[in-house]
C-alpha cells in the first residue's frame, strides 16, 4: 500500500499530473487505487483495467522521456462524502519540440474524466479516461450565467 496519503480529490489530481510531468511512473501509480477494479483510457486507446494494465500503460507512456507540461483548465469538480469526480482540460506542451516557424508545438487540447475514491488511507484515483477534445474550448462560464438543464 502506498504510505503518500492525499487528504482530498484536488491533492490527489495535482500529484496525479506533477508525476505525469516529473516522468515518475511510481509516484503515479500511488496515486491510483490498489483495488484490481481501476479503468484507464489513454485517448484513442482501448479501455485499460486492473494495476498490471494501467501501471504498463504509463510506463509506456513516460518511457519516451519527453518532459511535458500539462496546464488543467476548465475543471468541473463534483464531489460526495466517499467520491468525486474531475472534468478537465488537459492543455499539453512538449519540453524542445518545435514546429515549423520554430515555435513550441502545441499538441491539440484532451478532455479527461478523473475519478476519486475516498479511502482509508486518503483519496485515490479509480478511472481516468481522456479523449482528443472536439475543436475548440468552451470559455468557462460566468457566475450568474442561466444553468441550463436537459
Amino acid at each position: 500500500m502506498s504510505e503518500r496519503n492525499y487528504p482530498t480529490a484536488q491533492d490527489a489530481e495535482n500529484a496525479f499530473y506533477e508525476a505525469l510531468e516529473r516522468g515518475d511512473l511510481d509516484a503515479m501509480m500511488a496515486v491510483w487505487s490498489e483495488d484490481e477494479e481501476i479503468v484507464c483510457v489513454h485517448p484513442g486507446g482501448e479501455r485499460l483495467t486492473g494495476q498490471d494494465q494501467v501501471r504498463m500503460s504509463w510506463a509506456k507512456i513516460l518511457a519516451d522521456g519527453s518532459r511535458v507540461r500539462v496546464h488543467i483548465s476548465h475543471q468541473v469538480a463534483i464531489s460526495a462524502m466517499m467520491i468525486a469526480v474531475h472534468s478537465v482540460q488537459e492543455n499539453f506542451s512538449v519540453e524542445g519540440e518545435r514546429g515549423r516557424q520554430g515555435t513550441d508545438l502545441r499538441p491539440a487540447p484532451i478532455v479527461a474524466t478523473n475519478v476519486y475514491l475516498r479511502t482509508g488511507a486518503g483519496w485515490r484515483m479509480i478511472v481516468h479516461h481522456a479523449s482528443p477534445a472536439p475543436g475548440k474550448a468552451e470559455p468557462p462560464r460566468r457566475e450568474g450565467s442561466p444553468k441550463i438543464l436537459h
